[in-house]
């Protein structure tokens, strides 16, 4: 359930590609200082883009420096440091792919899983008192969610979406420094954003998935919602594209609306290209990824 907020990048600026490139390569090195060089495997898109926004609403100075990473041996790379929203970010990163671990391993029976989980379970000590009152957020809602699924007792897509969309407006709405201009009522606006974010992430991460769980017999909620004639995937799939188009499309909005409410001290170009271009951008690729020359998901 990662990866999916990603900018567009052929719509970009070079200066802004370079920056988000700066946010991406500083998380990750924030990652691997406040939680060693193995925990950098958890660095995720989703994760920069929340540093973005939440450095874009900060006192902070932004500050970049070059170094030498081992993966690009031929170039320096330039690197965003002393953020305080990257370092909340890092810690936002390490605990949701742990529980991602753990969740695989309760799924799936995964080794990679459980050995990666093992790995990672004690990362949370490292936390500081304010993101660990976080932590407590991140596991009582996916506590939650993972009920929901266990039960099936849910009997709409807003249902069973809403503890990850809750999750990750609580991620947002609940950092716990000061920003720019802070107010109740920024905060609040900066739930709606996460919670519909929070939301569309979900729901393509299960259309993303839907085919191969329809054939391994694995929980997906688009499948257990509208697949009352236990169909194929082929036969299902097109049939329930457009449907979960219009929910992405309606989630994604009103992510964006919430954006525009913002007054964005820095990286405005950025987070605008991410949530207006980027999303539909994803959302083309994988609402489609599905179809051949003659799919019925184009009709």
């Amino acid at each position: 359930m990662f990866g999916y907020v990603t900018p567009m990048k052929m719509e970009m600026k070079i200066k802004d590609y370079e920056r988000f490139k700066a946010y991406y390569c500083g998380l990750c090195h924030e990652i691997k200082k406040n939680y060693g060089n193995l925990s950098r495997i958890s660095l995720n898109f989703d994760m920069t883009f929340l540093g973005l926004l939440l450095d874009g609403l900060s006192y902070d100075k932004t500050s970049v420096k070059k170094i030498h990473c081992p993966l690009h041996i031929t170039e320096n790379k330039a690197i965003i440091i002393d953020s305080s929203a990257l370092d909340y970010a890092s810690s936002i990163n390490v605990a949701l792919f742990y529980f991602k671990l753990v969740d695989d391993v309760m799924d799936d029976k995964s080794l990679k899983g459980k050995i990666g989980s093992l790995f990672f379970q004690h990362k949370e000590k490292k936390f500081s008192l304010s993101y660990s009152i976080v932590n407590k957020i991140i596991v009582n809602e996916l506590e939650n969610l993972k009920k929901l699924e266990n039960s099936l007792n849910f009997n709409s897509i807003d249902e069973i979406s809403h503890p990850f969309a809750h999750l990750t407006g609580m991620l947002i709405k609940a950092y716990p420094n000061e920003l720019i201009n802070d107010t109740l009522e920024l905060r609040d606006e900066l739930y709606i954003l996460g919670y519909n974010l929070g939301k569309w992430i979900y729901i393509i991460d299960a259309f993303d998935d839907l085919k191969e769980d329809i054939l391994k017999k694995k929980f997906n909620p688009i499948n257990h919602l509208f697949n009352n004639n236990s169909l194929t995937a082929d036969e299902f799939i097109p049939l329930i594209k457009n449907r979960i188009e219009f929910t992405l499309l309606n989630s994604s909005a009103s992510a964006y609306e919430s954006f525009k409410n913002l007054k964005i001290n820095k990286n405005y170009d950025i987070l605008d290209n991410i949530l207006s271009l980027g999303l539909m951008d994803k959302n083309h690729k994988i609402l489609n990824k599905y179809c051949q020359n003659n799919c019925k998901c184009e009709e």
